[in-house]
């Protein structure tokens, strides 16, 4: 059922057309829709979700949202956002006058994301029956709170109303929130007297715990030793030969080419180029689809050569990174290879550059085989979608297929999903020792930084290492000495044996 909102403040009409909600046992304080909001007269609407209470919208919330929209900010973080709010006005519901000091209200608010409302005798008389959350959930929620609280704070100025005492509007009480955010000992942010230390005034009154460091995780690469049998029998073993020869490209990509999933899938079908150096070897381009220049030259009446134009014009579509739902395709690059703004897939070895030049012309008979009207290189041959652009999902569904075909379980941690053919294609630069600033292009990263995740040692490497190490140690002619445990606690020892029961030249329960 269709619902028809009107936005109070910026006169926009709002058509939710779902409406999610899974929570506690208490009275909802308020729900997620989602939403479609006209802005202006142009034809241009946005898609987004949005938090409803039983007074209404909430749009301080929704003009945030549209902001964040307005930033590149994606879908995911935008849920996030509307968690952490709804979470707040719940337990600010569900504790209606029994905080005099806000403070205390705020802090313990952040108490209960970490320990939970559940009491062990597993009655919540708050209703709220949250289950203790992961530190660095409940540290997401926190600096989501903080930006928010921080936006509606410098927006609009808020008055000193404390909601605590009698129910009022949900707005009233963010609006608090804010505007104790601002003015008083802030609950998620800065102390805002100005007297006081600039460092002073940056620490946290309520922060989030610090979460156990991981040892730059073990690296998340797909396993070598599955790599030839899950190309050729896990993808290349679909019953239907045109899903197999489209998958396996997306693979190359991936594997062979370092490239994210959701880079392969916006690859456009005039994107594929003979290596002018070497014809038996492809050059592939992958374009951003809002910035980066349209195929052959195109361009428009008033000059416009973007991709994101050329879409609108020749296919009355918009760019995948802008959509919504399953055909949404992400952008996560900042990086690109040249000022038309693509990437351009670094073959390694150089020899898959010719076995996706080889799949390519083959598959490129399949799809001029049906009629498309889009230019993406990979498209559905199922016969409720033939021809539509290939979702994320989609592949998703044949990748784990393809990983039960040779026996094979889905697991990130082990590497075996489709991000671990970018690590395990970093894996392999690292190996070869390139320079980490060649490496930093093949990845197309802004940072040297950002590659240690994909660059760095697996546990089965560190541990072939140490072995390695032992040996040399072992060798009579190994210039490292075998450590001397008696030589080694003889200094440096005083602070945490200053008796010397233990350490020191002459320990006192030495051999006791």
């Amino acid at each position: 059922m269709d619902l028809l909102f009107f936005h109070p403040k910026t006169k926009q009409s709002i058509q939710c057309v779902l409406c999610i909600l899974l929570k506690g046992k208490h009275d909802l304080s308020s729900v997620k829709v989602r939403a479609t909001i006209v802005e202006d007269n142009t034809g241009i609407k946005s898609q987004i979700p949005i938090l409803l209470t039983e007074q209404g919208e909430l749009s301080v919330v929704t003009d945030y949202l549209l902001k964040l929209e307005a930033d590149d900010v994606s879908h995911s973080v935008m849920n996030g956002v509307l968690q952490a709010v709804s979470l707040l006005l719940d337990y600010m519901e569900a504790n209606r006058g029994d905080f005099d000091d806000p403070m205390l209200l705020f802090q313990t608010f952040s108490k209960r994301l970490y320990t939970g409302t559940i009491g062990e005798n597993g009655i919540d008389p708050s209703g709220l029956y949250w289950v203790p959350a992961s530190t660095s959930n409940v540290n997401k929620h926190i600096q989501r709170l903080t930006a928010f609280t921080d936006w509606l704070a410098h927006k609009q100025g808020v008055e000193s109303v404390n909601p605590l005492c009698e129910a009022t509007r949900h707005e009233q009480r963010l609006n608090y929130a804010a505007w104790y955010r601002k003015n008083q000992n802030d609950f998620l942010g800065h102390i805002e007297d100005k007297t006081v230390n600039k460092t002073i005034r940056k620490a946290r009154t309520i922060k989030g715990r610090t979460p156990l460091t991981i040892a730059e995780h073990d690296a998340i690469a797909f396993p070598e030793m599955h790599w030839e049998k899950f190309y050729m029998c896990g993808v290349g073993g679909s019953g239907d030969p045109r899903v197999a020869l489209r998958d396996k490209l997306i693979l190359l990509l991936m594997h062979g080419g370092g490239v994210r999933e959701s880079e392969a899938l916006t690859l456009w079908v005039t994107d594929v180029f003979e290596d002018p150096y070497n014809p038996d070897s492809a050059v592939v381009r992958i374009y951003n689809e809002t910035d980066g220049k349209a195929p052959e030259g195109w361009r428009n009446r008033s000059g416009a050569s973007t991709r994101a134009a050329y879409l609108k014009e020749q296919y009355a579509r918009i760019p995948r990174q802008r959509m919504k739902g399953t055909a949404r395709l992400g952008w996560k690059n900042r990086v690109v290879d040249h000022k038309d703004n693509y990437l351009q897939v670094q073959w390694f070895p150089a020899e898959y550059g010719k076995v996706f030049m080889s799949l390519w012309k083959n598959y490129q008979k399949y799809r001029a085989s049906i009629d498309c009207h889009h230019p993406y290189a990979f498209i559905s041959f199922h016969h409720s979608a033939l021809g539509n652009p290939y979702t994320i999902s989609a592949f998703h569904d044949n990748y784990i297929n393809g990983l039960k075909r040779i026996g094979l379980e889905p697991n990130k941690a082990e590497g075996l999903g489709p991000h671990g053919h970018r690590h395990n294609y970093g894996r392999r630069l690292e190996r070869s020792g390139l320079s980490p600033l060649v490496i930093r292009r093949c990845m197309h990263h802004k940072s040297l930084d950002s590659q240690i995740p994909y660059t760095g040692k697996g546990q089965k490497e560190i541990s072939d290492e140490l072995t390695k190490a032992t040996l040399l140690l072992a060798n009579p002619d190994s210039k490292v000495k075998i450590l001397d445990w008696k030589a080694l606690t003889e200094h440096g020892f005083n602070d945490i044996d200053p008796q010397g029961y233990f350490t020191g030249r002459n320990p006192k329960l030495r051999g006791k």
